[in-house]
């Protein structure tokens, strides 16, 4: 039996549905992501499972039991909010263990608890600091020990590391994950940042104008969307429009342009046109007389570790990103041929229909 299962959740405010018949089981340990845009009804579920905003239709069970319609503090769950909500009047200590204090825990068990927490996030020294004196990555560790000292069935994080700068935000990423693995709290995120739910999930759920459109392991999203949306949202990819040459088991030739690509196909294609979706990682620059496509340099971008590079062809413009190994980087107007392996190229479906992978 799933410890947190979602029976086709759903919240309306009118005709408006802000989230639309999700369903979803998470084990007890696991880290699942919401993972979409502005306004696609990630931080709705997330505040229904914390009890802050009642369901219209569908049922919460944690552990078996049913919590649609209990009060958020009978549900007992930790919770981490995007502005870490802590008293500013209070110190460290006095914030983690504000929670103990609303269940009436011993003071010495309280005292130890709490200390026990602070050491976790290794704030154990900054106890008696206010939240005034402690940086953006300190105050959310304070955050995540508070949550943490009540020992929740469950962890809701609520883009917990929006307000941190890019260098912090990759430390607490690792932080953070390194924290949930050694507790082994079940643990949910909303987020909109898509490295961000790769790095650290065990699962990812995808979700689009209320709906879960992908649900799979980091990889599997990555690497197999399953249309076009998710393609672009989770990473960058180059999405060829094309139309059904030939089919036979396993395999399909795509026309694209004057070019005919074979490519992997499980089941078969309908209709005339799909879309060919390949990672930029996945280009490779080749020799003349092994390239699919030829094309002209029209723009590079230096990232540090890797460049990025716009490459106009006949087939339209194509992302490349290649690894920075101390080479000359490609000029623009540099004439360069292009390769892919079969296996990297991926037909999206057009249909939005929720696929477990």
């Amino acid at each position: 039996m799933s410890f947190l299962k979602l029976e086709n959740l759903s919240k309306h405010y009118g005709d408006f549905r802000a989230v639309d018949n999700i369903s979803l089981t998470v084990e007890q340990g696991e880290f699942v992501s919401l993972l979409g845009p502005s306004g696609c009804g990630k931080t709705t579920t997330l505040q229904m499972i914390a009890g802050f905003v009642e369901a219209s239709a569908g049922r919460i069970l944690l552990n078996g039991r049913d919590i649609t319609h209990e009060k958020p503090n009978r549900r007992g769950l930790g919770i981490v909010f995007q502005s870490y909500a802590l008293f500013p009047h209070m110190t460290v200590a006095d914030n983690v263990r504000f929670g103990l204090d609303m269940r009436n825990v011993a003071a010495a068990d309280s005292s130890a608890r709490v200390a026990q927490a602070l050491a976790l996030v290794r704030l154990d020294k900054l106890g008696q600091r206010y939240p005034r004196e402690l940086s953006g990555g300190q105050r959310q560790r304070v955050a995540l020990a508070r949550a943490l000292v009540i020992e929740p069935p469950i962890l809701l994080l609520d883009e917990p590391m929006s307000n941190l700068d890019a260098k912090l935000r990759e430390e607490m990423q690792v932080e953070l994950r390194d924290i949930q693995r050694k507790v082994g709290t079940t643990t949910i995120m909303v987020t909109h940042d898509q490295s961000e739910a790769l790095s650290m999930s065990d699962r990812v759920v995808v979700m689009e104008a209320g709906r879960a459109i992908q649900i799979g392991k980091p990889l599997d999203t990555y690497e197999n969307p399953v249309n076009l949306f998710v393609s672009q949202f989770v990473g960058k990819a180059n999405l060829l429009e094309a139309q059904i040459a030939w089919q036979r088991p396993g395999k399909a030739g795509l026309r694209i342009g004057q070019h005919e690509l074979e490519v992997d196909c499980d089941s078969e294609l309908i209709g005339p046109l799909v879309t060919l979706c390949i990672r930029p990682e996945k280009i490779e620059r080749c020799a003349a007389h092994e390239g699919l496509l030829s094309g002209e340099v029209a723009s590079s971008f230096f990232l540090g570790n890797q460049w990025l590079y716009r490459i106009h062809t006949d087939c339209g413009d194509i992302l490349a990103i290649w690894k920075n190994d101390g080479q000359a980087a490609c000029q623009p107007g540099q004439k360069i041929f292009l390769r892919w392996p079969v296996a990297a190229a991926r037909v999206l479906a057009c249909s939005t229909q929720v696929e477990h992978v």
